[in-house]
């Protein structure tokens, strides 16, 4: 049973930290981007040291009173807020900010978890390298989130997730204890991997603090092409014969339907879109190149070889930075675009490849069946992630559908469920998949995971009610 981060709780813990640390939380650490729930907090924590959070935490252990880590604020599953229960301390690492070091031999870099990422983007560049993870939050996203929620984004295919980007954590379990990983290290086979655990853990277990993120060198040259397709099976193919044409070079291979230009067209016509009328299909593609090799040149052959195999129906190729930069901002737009309209049910699924075209058959079939809806169907195709929304019929509110919401949601969970996909790619669970995870998660991995919350955490303070069931 927690208990309420209240006034007298509030005055003893602010008699241990430095003046300002605490103070009463403003409207933005108690919302979150889609609406869906609204948060509570009795007072917002803002330390400057890793001590100080082990302060904090140990004397919220110590008086059973939740905490709630709060990163950017940019989680689309309800993991940042706590709408009910005991109103909980608020942890935000935002003063905790610093890249302590970039080592561009060694292609590391050292930063805290309130490091925005699009800072880290910028600190590795400035010494000639890339840390990868590119998101469309990356303004305001902070390490510590992207790390909790092992973030993915639009370079997995060739880089990985976030937890393939950090070599080691400095983080803070729940009574206080300061585990000191912040290792720069490949390999590192000393025992349980605790770094790992903690990512992906949605600050359920520990709170992460600093961790030394692997950079990669820049690659010699760029190229970028938004090329038509007859289908996502096409998709698919022209993604292996992109891979086996340029092994090792694809960035980024991203899926656009219709209608996420449609969106554009309607609430955000100021986005350019290089092709008119836009085809069912698209695919974004992203090369990066090693010196003495031209992407032009590179991406020409592919859209040759691709229309003779009947994998591409037309495109357009980039011709300067510039133009490169505008199909990504149409890429990055689609989100805000969807957010506008205002989704029904949003889905962050994934899927074994050779089942990802006829998932996508299957649920806009199933769908039609149901009503009358609109489908934005965009994502990471090259991991099998895909963002698979639901909207109203032109003309009609979101909110007539609500009651609908529910057997939409599971229309699409059941199906990437049987075809052995996930529930969640890259969202992680917070609050909104609870019921999920319990529905399609393993039974032993359940199990397993509820006894390693006991375990690091016995008092049940880290995160209340995220990514398991509070009991």
């Amino acid at each position: 049973m927690l208990n309420p981060a209240d006034a007298a709780f509030a005055a003893r813990l602010a008699a241990l930290l430095p003046e300002g640390t605490l103070r009463t939380p403003e409207p933005r650490y108690l919302t979150e981007p889609r609406g869906r729930y609204s948060g509570t907090g009795g007072v917002l924590a803002l330390p400057r040291s890793t001590d100080e959070v082990a302060t904090i935490l140990q004397r919220c252990n110590a008086a059973r009173v939740g905490v709630v880590p709060y990163g950017g604020g940019t989680g689309l599953v309800g993991g940042q807020i706590s709408p009910e229960g005991p109103v909980p301390l608020i942890l935000s690492l935002e003063r905790m900010a610093a890249v302590r070091q970039v080592d561009p031999v060694g292609n590391v870099a050292l930063v805290e978890a309130g490091a925005v990422l699009a800072e880290v983007q910028a600190a590795a560049a400035a010494v000639g390298r890339v840390f990868p993870l590119t998101l469309a939050a990356q303004g305001s996203a902070r390490i510590g989130g992207v790390l909790g929620t092992n973030a993915g984004g639009v370079n997995v295919l060739r880089y990985g997730s976030a937890r393939d980007l950090c070599l080691g954590l400095e983080a803070v379990l729940a009574d206080g204890t300061v585990l000191g990983g912040l290792t720069r290290l490949r390999k590192d086979n000393t025992g349980y991997d605790l770094r790992n655990l903690l990512i992906g853990s949605e600050g359920t277990l520990g709170v992460i603090t600093a961790a030394s993120l692997r950079l990669f060198p820049r690659p010699a040259s760029e190229g970028t092409a938004m090329l038509a397709v007859p289908g996502p099976a096409q998709a698919l193919a022209l993604l292996a014969l992109a891979e086996a044409r340029l092994t090792g070079c694809v960035s980024a291979f991203e899926l656009i339907h219709r209608q996420g230009f449609a969106f554009l067209a309607e609430v955000m016509p100021e986005v350019r879109q290089p092709l008119a009328p836009p085809p069912e299909w698209t695919v974004l593609v992203e090369l990066g190149l090693p010196e003495g090799l031209d992407p032009e040149a590179a991406l020409v052959n592919l859209y040759e070889a691709g229309q003779a195999a009947g994998l591409v129906l037309g495109g357009v190729i980039a011709q300067s930075g510039a133009q490169r930069a505008e199909m990504w901002r149409l890429r990055e737009a689609i989100p805000e675009a969807n957010k506008r309209i205002g989704s029904i049910s949003s889905h962050d699924i994934s899927l074994p490849l050779d089942a990802l075209a006829g998932f996508i058959g299957s649920a806009g079939a199933a769908l039609a069946s149901m009503g009358d809806y609109r489908v934005n169907c965009f994502g990471h195709v090259g991991d099998g992630n895909l963002h698979y929304n639901v909207f109203p019929a032109p003309g009609r509110a979101r909110a007539s559908y609500e009651a609908e919401r529910g057997a939409i949601k599971t229309l699409v969970h059941d199906l990437v469920d049987a075809m052995g996909g996930s529930v969640s790619a890259e969202h992680g669970i917070g609050r909104m998949k609870v019921g999920d995870l319990e529905r399609y998660g393993d039974p032993g991995k359940l199990a397993a995971m509820r006894a390693i919350k006991a375990a690091l955490d016995p008092h049940g303070i880290l995160n209340p009610g995220a990514v398991l069931r509070q009991r």
